[in-house]
């Protein structure tokens, strides 16, 4: 025998091509279905979802059934997509909201996991372990619902800033809880013991997200890499880096990924935004794959059979315990009862549960099938409920955020040999830069704008050049004055020409 040659190979050349040709027609299926969502306003996750159905035993039969595999490509999964929403995530708009969202992300989980392990128990008939790792895989909302849904939505900065960090912070608490609950054993006979273990777990989680970010950003920030596209490959590959690194250092990787991201995304690095969109497409990647392969993995007549208690539990998580949880949570911050409606019916749930729901299935606890397809089917019904509501709610509300200035992209390469660099701006519409003249920037002197790119063509402005909507401006800055220069264009789109004018020390771009 060649020792080189394999006898039966389970994979070949034309499995390959079977399987990316599968792959790619899934993918551009996936793709074509977001345009259907949007105009609908249903998430996303469910289209996948109905798609790996499609595929399954039931559809077109393939088989597939390993829990173990499901869950670890869904951690990963879930890696990639909070390190997209941390790298999104505007330090200056969610910095007033964490706060309220780190109470909501614990003291708030856990309000919902004792209510909803209640009505599971009394209601369902389900064991007091089934109860509370149902109540705990239900107390996480999903990162990748909510920031799809604050795309569409226009909050107020307060209302959003709180979703997005409570849906980056409580998964970690969550899996905690999850892990300790489907353990043998009475989940919660040394209660002390796992609460110490989950202060310990968040604090190092949030040590190793907090040093990952700040020495990969100053890493970046100094070193010139020889092509742009590197970039966004060390940032993504800087933020599973702090995930693993959480995770053997026994603390909260998914707390430490997405910290590092937040970090890293509010660190002005080279190339944001190809980073941004690479983060962006990446995600995308993982939540297709993810919510496929999960709709491969549930088994539908088990659906049917478990509709009603997962209308139940349902139920009694959206009505009462996530209400409850915002009410006792937010009392402290004296919010008036519009936020708390809005934000109660914003506690959307989608991958991230499920994902969660395969802990106690891979651990072999009671019920686990069970709790599987109560919480699968208590995540489609209610995701179609609240999606498209939402704005709805919102409008009804009157808390749709009015028009508001919108930051300019700016995007920097390094010129490594002249001890420079040239920033790409680009003013997109909202922009207050919009009628401002090149010489009313009042950049340092160490900086100019070199060039205006304007619908197809370019040239070099004057002094009284004026700046329009979609223009796009060259900038080339040294190195000691580039942070003044991006923190005077933001300031610019912000506030307009005489944004910080009054403010000592600023005429001439120093802040």
């Amino acid at each position: 025998m060649h020792p080189f040659r394999r006898e039966d190979p389970s994979l070949t050349v034309d499995r390959l091509n079977e399987l990316m040709l599968a792959s790619a027609l899934v993918l551009l299926v996936a793709v074509a279905a977001v345009r259907l969502t949007s105009r609908t306003g249903l998430p996303s996750l469910l289209l996948y979802l109905a798609i790996g159905m499609a595929l399954g035993r039931d559809g077109l039969g393939v088989e597939f059934s390993d829990a173990e595999l499901t869950q670890v490509l869904g951690y990963a999964a879930l890696v990639v997509i909070l390190a997209e929403g941390g790298l999104g995530t505007r330090w200056r708009e969610i910095r007033p909201a964490v706060p309220a969202a780190s109470v909501l992300a614990t003291a708030g989980v856990a309000v919902s996991v004792g209510v909803t392990a209640t009505a599971a128990h009394y209601l369902v008939g389900l064991s007091w372990q089934s109860s509370l790792i149902i109540g705990a895989v239900l107390s996480s909302t999903d990162a990748a619902a909510v920031f799809s849904v604050l795309r569409r939505v226009p909050l107020p900065r307060r209302l959003s800033g709180v979703l997005e960090a409570e849906s980056g912070f409580n998964d970690a608490p969550v899996v905690i809880l999850v892990v300790a609950f489907s353990a043998h054993g009475h989940p919660l006979e040394h209660w002390h013991v796992l609460l110490g273990e989950m202060v310990l777990e968040l604090a190092i989680g949030l040590a190793v997200g907090l040093a990952v970010g700040k020495l990969g950003g100053m890493a970046l920030r100094h070193v010139a890499l020889p092509a742009s596209g590197l970039y966004p490959i060390a940032v993504l590959a800087l933020t599973v880096l702090a995930y693993a690194g959480g995770a053997l250092l026994h603390g909260s990787g998914f707390l430490a990924v997405y910290v590092a991201a937040v970090v890293l995304g509010n660190a002005r690095l080279p190339h944001r935004p190809a980073t941004r969109g690479f983060a962006d497409a990446v995600a995308w990647l993982a939540q297709i794959g993810l919510f496929v392969l999960l709709g491969l993995l549930v088994d539908p007549d088990a659906l049917w059979d478990n509709l009603g208690p997962a209308l139940v539990v349902g139920g009694a998580l959206t009505l009462v315990a996530r209400p409850l949880a915002v009410l006792l949570c937010l009392l402290p911050f004296r919010w008036p009862w519009q936020e708390h409606v809005l934000l109660s019916w914003a506690g959307l749930r989608g991958a991230v549960p499920i994902v969660l729901a395969i802990i106690p299935v891979v651990a072999g606890a009671e019920d686990s099938d069970r709790i599987f397809s109560i919480v699968f089917m208590l995540v489609v019904v209610f995701t179609l409920a609240q999606g498209p509501t939402l704005p709805w709610l919102a409008r009804w509300l009157r808390l749709g955020d009015g028009e508001k200035a919108v930051d300019v992209d700016i995007e920097s390469a390094p010129l490594d040999r002249l001890r420079g660099y040239l920033l790409s701006v680009a003013i997109p519409e909202g922009s207050r830069m919009h009628g401002v003249e090149v010489r009313e920037l009042r950049l340092p002197p160490q900086a100019a704008v070199t060039l205006v790119v304007r619908e197809d063509a370019s040239f070099v402005p004057e002094p009284t050049t004026v700046l329009r909507r979609g223009d796009e401006l060259l900038v080339v800055t040294t190195d000691e004055v580039r942070d003044a220069v991006e923190r005077r264009l933001i300031a610019i789109g912000r506030g307009g020409k005489l944004a910080e004018w009054l403010r000592p020390g600023t005429r001439s771009g120093r802040t």
